[in-house]
């Protein structure tokens, strides 16, 4: 039995993707697996029972991740100018392991979005400023009747969400276009105090108190933080801008070993019943005046919900008129 463990163990390590390096406890590699040894561009005969700084002495990241103790990642340079996210950590029998993931595609892909998400906003949000510019000009040569102004007002006021939605527009269509995400554990607990602390401006500016509720310990979930955080982000400033003054703003998170959940839920605007089933369409904007006097492009739920079913949740919504709505979403907790 001990044997077939052993043999499994190393299937693992060799059928890995992910570079893997182990040294023992007198600091010498001891093992090394092909994706590794191919990550770095040397041999296994190369690496096999010599320190890391015999080994790798060009590569400081590298040594870093072997020398220092306890949990740690780094960047780590490899050869042809490929990059990956090294991860480090002391084994029960004080052996290190290092754990090297290739990014490099990764990180070009968000070099290409970046560079799309630039161009469109060049390409597009200068002919957006042409138009919004030209109709305050009209307005400037000779008085206009009430339904010319109405007609003017709106067209600044589509120029203007135009000019607001035209990344946001890409970003989405990036997720959708099943663009990969990153797949790392992820404390909501942080997010939300992330979010929390960035939208803190806004709700003191609008008289706004955000009151935190977080189950401890949360169940951890796996996927992209960054967009995770995004979901959070934009339901907590829809939250805040849709409230009435002086009124509170409610996040609450919990769990159990199956499913994580995230509620924010608010005293303003509310949303009308006929409305409820369109709120998560793109483009999509009440028809109370109330929220089309206020800044928004439609997309934020949108993405919010591209999001969460990207990382095999979903997400719903509960609302009266006048008194409130609140966003719920889940996500599958990781199994520990």
């Amino acid at each position: 039995m001990p044997e077939t463990a052993v043999d499994l163990s190393e299937f693992v390590i060799r059928s890995s993707s992910d570079g893997i390096l182990i040294s023992n406890t007198n600091g010498v590699i001891e093992q090394i697996n092909p994706a590794a040894a191919s990550m770095l561009a040397v041999t296994v005969e190369e690496v096999l029972d010599k320190t890391p700084d015999m080994a790798f002495p060009l590569n400081p990241a590298l040594l870093n991740l072997f020398h220092r103790s306890g949990d740690q990642t780094l960047e780590v340079r490899m050869p042809k100018r490929r990059l990956a996210v090294g991860m480090a950590a002391t084994l029960a029998d004080s052996r290190r392991l290092v754990l090297l993931q290739d990014v490099t595609e990764k990180q070009e892909l968000e070099s290409r979005r970046e560079a799309l998400i630039t161009t469109m906003a060049h390409d597009l949000r200068n002919p957006i400023s042409a138009l919004s510019g030209f109709a305050e000009l009209v307005e400037k040569f000779g008085d206009l009747n009430p339904q010319q102004q109405k007609f003017m007002t709106r067209i600044r006021q589509t120029a203007s969400k135009l000019y607001d939605v035209v990344g946001s527009l890409v970003d989405l269509a990036w997720i959708e276009a099943g663009m990969p995400l990153a797949h790392r554990q992820i404390d909501l607990a942080v997010l939300i105090d992330r979010v929390v602390t960035q939208l803190g401006g806004l709700a003191l500016e609008r008289q706004i108190m955000i009151a935190v509720s977080v189950q401890d310990p949360m169940p951890t979930v796996m996927g992209d933080p960054e967009r995770i955080q995004m979901a959070i982000h934009n339901l907590l400033h829809n939250a805040i801008l849709y409230s009435f003054p002086e009124q509170t703003v409610a996040i609450h998170a919990w769990g159990d070993t199956h499913e994580a959940y995230c509620s924010v839920a608010d005293r303003g605007i509310g949303i009308a019943d006929d409305e409820l089933e369109m709120i998560f369409d793109r483009l999509y904007r009440s028809r109370d005046e109330r929220v089309r006097d206020l800044p928004g492009g439609g997309l934020g739920l949108t993405i919010t919900r591209t999001i969460i079913t990207r990382h095999g949740g979903d997400i719903w919504a509960s609302s009266n008129l006048g008194v409130g709505s609140t966003f719920t979403f889940v996500l599958p907790a990781a199994r520990q």
